[in-house]
């Protein structure tokens, strides 16, 4: 008699087909499949052997693209070997490459963002506790990227593009990203990505992301946000209240510009966060503007907490540029250089997925847990690749993913940086400016309110 019922997924998968199975699902490529191409040529690259490849490649170690391109090719035939073959050499592949859709891919990353949303524990005292950060990538001095892709400053240097990521600030996941030139503004990206946050996001930020417009935005999306305020920023109080004794309260943010067109200001909550580094004597107050009124939902020790756990958001960069080896891409041409970059961030996505479903822990609030190691992690895929293309196969791959966690010692000292040429030294944002609402700005709301209602 057959089964009726199905088999649950595994907690760990035992191999590493299992655990990009996991994420990458018959009904993600399905998904893929539906985005409208073009007109199909006769080539021997299709959707599901062109995209392993491509993160394949992000995954083996090699010197040039050639290289990891027949260690890629060679584990995705392994595991395909009663399907169509594809091409076989690296010209093909990035032929077929450039003429794959951004839609086709976009379209396999939001299938692995659901796979994420329903495998792993994302939840942290009622909030999805995300970061947003932006970084700047160097590409190659080609004629074809010299004239497309601007540089950062009019001083000649290389061509670059910039990529702004909202990543799991316990996890390390990346859940959504977006690429454009080295010019881009990343609030201008952040606003593009807002209709991919999960409900109960806690969208945490630094100071790079304040802006009137940017918070009205998130208000009016109902997004939950904490972001970190300096001294250009210009808050207002009913009565006023020494900086000294602010600890948490309600402000208005309301910019000279809001004032002049007419626009109402937006209440908001501010947070100080007084903490004392170790070796210092002096306290760093971290100042934090939140949407969320209710202490009782968001209280400023958890506040501190989660913009503590930014920090992932500047080891996601880390991974990124060092780990995978992407501080500069090496495609030549643009279309190759977008396809690169997604395809890279795809496979991130999904090394990070599978070693935090490795762990197989709930994430809780104020408690110490085992976290994933990048590079422990792409050790053991690589030697999983070599295996296949040695004919062996390793059983035992869940195990030793869930091996590879990082270093858990308390730090007794403060993080220091070596001292860089072209890198100024770091200075802490200066508190915001909090005023008291004059007569004339009195008068100037109440007319705002009544014309509201």
């Amino acid at each position: 008699m057959a089964r009726t019922t199905t088999a649950r997924l595994r907690p760990c998968a035992r191999t590493f087909l299992e655990s990009i199975r996991q994420f990458l699902t018959p009904a993600v490529w399905k998904q893929a499949h539906r985005v409208p191409r073009e007109e199909k040529r006769k080539c021997r690259w299709e959707i599901q052997p062109l995209v392993m490849v491509l993160v394949l490649m992000t995954w083996s170690c090699g010197e040039s693209q050639a290289e990891r391109f027949e260690s890629a090719k060679a584990f995705c035939v392994a595991c395909r070997s009663k399907q169509k073959r594809p091409g076989k050499t690296v010209a093909g592949f990035q032929n077929a490459l450039a003429r794959l859709s951004l839609p086709v891919l976009r379209a396999v990353a939001a299938g692995v963002r659901r796979g994420i949303a329903a495998l792993l524990p994302m939840e942290v005292d009622g909030f999805i506790p995300l970061g947003c950060d932006g970084s700047r990538l160097t590409c190659p001095r080609a004629a074809e990227l010299e004239k497309y892709l601007c540089g950062a400053n009019p001083k000649g240097l290389a061509p670059t593009i910039w990529i702004t990521a909202v990543v799991h600030l316990r996890l390390g996941v990346p859940w959504c990203w977006r690429w454009g030139k080295g010019t881009a503004n990343e609030r201008q990206h952040l606003q593009a990505m807002l209709p991919l946050l999960p409900e109960k996001a806690l969208l945490v930020a630094d100071a790079g992301y304040i802006g009137f417009e940017l918070t009205k935005e998130l208000m009016k999306k109902q997004v939950s946000f904490l972001i970190r305020q300096c001294s250009l920023v210009t808050l207002y109080t009913e009565t006023k209240e020494p900086l000294t004794e602010f600890r948490d309260g309600e402000v208005l943010f309301w910019t000279k510009e809001a004032q002049k067109k007419g626009v109402e200001p937006l209440r908001v909550r501010l947070l100080c966060v007084r903490r004392r580094k170790p070796g210092e004597t002096k306290s760093q107050d971290v100042w934090l503007m939140t949407n969320v009124m209710s202490a009782r939902r968001l209280s400023v020790a958890q506040a501190s907490q989660f913009y503590r756990w930014r920090w992932e958001n500047e080891g996601f960069f880390r991974t990124y540029k060092r780990t995978l080896g992407k501080m500069k891409l090496e495609s030549r041409t643009v279309k190759l250089v977008h396809r690169e970059a997604e395809g890279s961030m795809l496979a991130l996505q999904l090394l990070m997925a599978q070693g935090a479903r490795a762990m197989g822990r709930r994430v809780v609030a104020g408690t110490t847990l085992p976290q994933v190691s990048p590079r422990k992690m792409l050790l053991e895929v690589r030697k999983e690749i070599q295996s296949a293309q040695a004919g062996r196969r390793r059983k035992s791959f869940g195990k030793r993913l869930k091996e590879a966690q990082r270093e858990q010692r308390e730090r007794k000292s403060p993080k220091q940086s070596r001292p860089w040429a072209t890198r100024k030294p770091h200075k802490p944002p200066k508190p915001p400016k909090i005023l008291k609402l004059t007569r004339a700005l009195k008068a100037i709301l109440d007319e705002l309110q009544r014309t509201s209602e």
